[in-house]
């Protein structure tokens, strides 16, 4: 099984897991949840990825899902993933990438799992209201 680790700014990534997990189910494992903090040192930051990349890498891949790009998850996760063969960094994560990431994570081989991730992630972002206009 492919796993996921979910890097994010205060308790964002948390909180789409438990919204994730309401609409797919609970994953029972491969799933790790970083949350960062201002009152975090840098170091215990990188701890905290270090570990949790060791923790969840994994033969058929590991997801890292991160909030933003350029931010701190990203910064310090990157040298952490550059040598792992299947290990995709994914940036900007949403509610349909994490449903999407935990639907499929085990039956999708790893490069189309990332691609999945990264369509549907881009297919939530849509202005709505103009399709009420249309006729």
């Amino acid at each position: 099984m492919i796993n996921i680790i979910v890097i994010t700014h205060g308790e964002f990534g948390a909180y789409l897991i438990e919204a994730a997990e309401g609409i797919v189910g609970v994953q029972a494992g491969g799933l790790k949840n970083v949350s960062i903090s201002a009152r975090m040192t840098l170091e215990r930051v990188k701890e905290a990825a270090a570990r949790a990349m060791e923790e969840m890498r994994s033969e058929d891949g590991v997801v890292c899902l991160l909030d933003m790009p350029g931010g701190t998850p990203m910064n310090v996760l990157l040298p952490l993933a550059k040598d792992i063969d299947k290990c995709a960094v994914i940036c900007g994560v949403n509610i349909n990438m994490m449903t999407s990431a935990f639907a499929y994570r085990q039956s999708l081989d790893f490069d189309r799992l990332v691609a999945k991730i990264m369509e549907d992630g881009r297919k939530a972002i849509c202005e709505v209201k103009s399709l009420l206009l249309k006729k």
